[in-house]
């Protein structure tokens, strides 16, 4: 393979914070038009070195070059002087304003000389003609808050590219993108290939990695771990490169384990959410059992969970537990019956993420920590402290702030709050978004933990190899209705695709 002159080169960089060292004589080297995808479980250093390139802060050793002469980045200005931008997760946009302010913001064309007003004219022409290279088929003057959050992101793009960026940066690009979304955004990448501009693309999703990365480096603990490149970039080589073991020990346990005797566990009869009032949908999950829910986006998975608990009204429905038909109209209703959800939206849907650890585990369930309706500060403090330890919270304090933990634990929080609680089944929607994938070992381990105590369990999941490799039996979904229930010896990737793009043949055989 064609080692592509470098256009830029990290070498020995090292950056210590307060009792850690985040990185360790960490090296990066990117060659023009050069996809670099730079992997790594949370707390590996990744956004770390991406900051210390960004200019957001110092390194305390090693040299940074671009096109082989030393710079100092002191700030985000000077990187995108250097023709360096960033493409956060949470985007920089701004939705009061129209595509093309956004992308002239802060380097907006003046026309009138020393009055120096700002030229309108020019600004829209160029944001047209920098939306079509990109692909985004509408007019500069749209709104920002009109757009999907696919656009808003190929908006930002488009301000990269009009910056004159010689190196993008891209940290978990399509986390919240639909499929056809993200297929868009991958080709959009290799465009940026195809004209001469570097991509240091940061993911999490490995299937996106093989497809489009030319090298991929592997950083774990704050060190180098190693670089595979080209058609040596496999899932299984990234996976064992970043934890050390294997992908198959992460789906240890899903075999089968859950009774579905009559009266035993959960059963949902005739719902009818508010999305797809023309289907039925009825299944039912064994006590002990991991069931889990496939279909492509928009397939109405969600829906059927938020309608279970109680966050959205279902037009019609039947649920049991144990044989014993139950009512639910709100959260609290699902809540005193001991059914629980894990949002999809961790952040927006199930924590309040300026509140510490302790807070978002016992808010719940307050009562319990409450005496003539004043909080019993130490019981509270001990329960918070007791759930961290019980499911590895990595956190040095439960007083540390939700929004300050990594993805993964700030997903275990959601989960430990519940656990206070003795749930009897336990909804995830899509558990593992965003988090790397020693964190999903642990979110699996715990999910067949709770099974394997008789918690009737829910696992919505996007990901494939994720619901097959946890699930029992897996419902997959179409456009609102059930189209089949897989037992798993029936499980295959082929079987999961054919229902979910609505085959009634396979349906009817699964359901046989």
């Amino acid at each position: 393979m064609t080692v592509p002159t470098p256009i830029l080169e990290m070498e020995g960089i090292s950056k210590r914070f307060p009792g850690v060292v985040a990185l360790d004589q960490v090296s990066l080297t990117v060659g023009t038009g050069e996809i670099v995808a730079l992997i790594g479980e949370n707390g590996a250093g990744k956004s770390t070195l991406m900051k210390i390139l960004g200019g957001a802060i110092s390194r305390d050793a090693g040299t940074v070059k671009i096109d082989g002469n030393p710079v100092e980045i002191s700030s985000p200005r000077e990187a995108s002087a250097l023709g360096i931008e960033f493409i956060h997760q949470e985007l920089s946009v701004l939705d009061n304003l129209d595509a093309a302010a956004n992308i002239f913001l802060r380097r907006e064309p003046t026309k009138g000389g020393f009055l120096k007003l700002i030229d309108r004219k020019r600004i829209y022409r160029e944001a047209d003609e920098l939306l079509r290279k990109i692909g985004l088929d509408l007019p500069s003057r749209t709104p920002l808050g009109q757009l999907s959050l696919a656009q808003q992101q190929l908006v930002e793009i488009a301000r990269a590219l009009g910056a004159g960026a010689r190196i993008i940066i891209m940290d978990e690009p399509t986390s919240s993108l639909t499929l056809s979304e993200t297929r868009r955004l991958v080709e959009i990448v290799k465009d940026l290939k195809a004209r001469n501009v570097s991509v240091i693309y940061i993911s999490h999703r490995m299937h996106e990695v093989e497809e489009i990365a030319d090298r991929a480096v592997v950083l774990r603990d704050g060190k180098n771990a190693g670089e595979i490149k080209g058609t040596e970039i496999t899932h299984e080589r990234m996976v064992r490169m970043m934890v050390g073991r294997d992908l198959k020990e992460f789906f240890k346990g899903a075999r089968g384990n859950g009774t579905n005797k009559d009266g035993e566990g959960f059963e949902v009869r005739r719902l009818r959410t508010l999305r797809y009032p023309q289907h039925l949908v009825s299944f039912n999950v064994g006590k002990g059992e991991v069931l889990g829910f496939a279909g492509l986006v928009g397939a109405g998975r969600s829906e059927v969970a938020r309608a279970i608990f109680g966050v959205e009204e279902a037009i019609e429905t039947e649920v049991a537990l144990n044989g014993k038909a139950l009512h639910i109209d709100d959260p609290q209703d699902a809540i005193t019956h001991g059914i629980y959800l894990v949002p999809e939206d961790r952040r927006l849907s199930g924590l309040i993420v300026d509140f510490n650890v302790r807070e978002n585990i016992s808010l719940p369930n307050l009562d319990s920590y409450s005496s003539a309706k004043l909080i019993n500060r130490a019981k509270e403090a001990k329960a918070a402290l007791d759930a961290c330890k019980a499911i590895n919270i990595k956190t040095p304090t439960t007083e540390m702030r939700a929004a300050n933990l990594s993805g993964g634990n700030q997903q275990k929080v959601v989960l430990a709050k519940w656990l206070t609680f003795s749930p009897r089944v336990l909804i995830f929607d899509e558990p593992t978004r965003g988090i790397d994938v020693g964190a999903k070992a642990e979110i699996y381990e715990l999910i067949r933990k709770l099974a394997a105590e008789g918690v009737s369990v829910i696992v919505i999941s996007s990901e494939m190899e994720e619901v097959l490799g946890i699930s029992d039996r897996i419902a997959v979904m179409h456009e609102g209705r059930l189209t089949g229930i897989l037992e798993r010896p029936q499980f295959s990737e082929e079987a999961v695709m054919r229902l979910a793009t609505g085959s009634h043949t396979e349906a009817q055989n699964a359901q046989k």
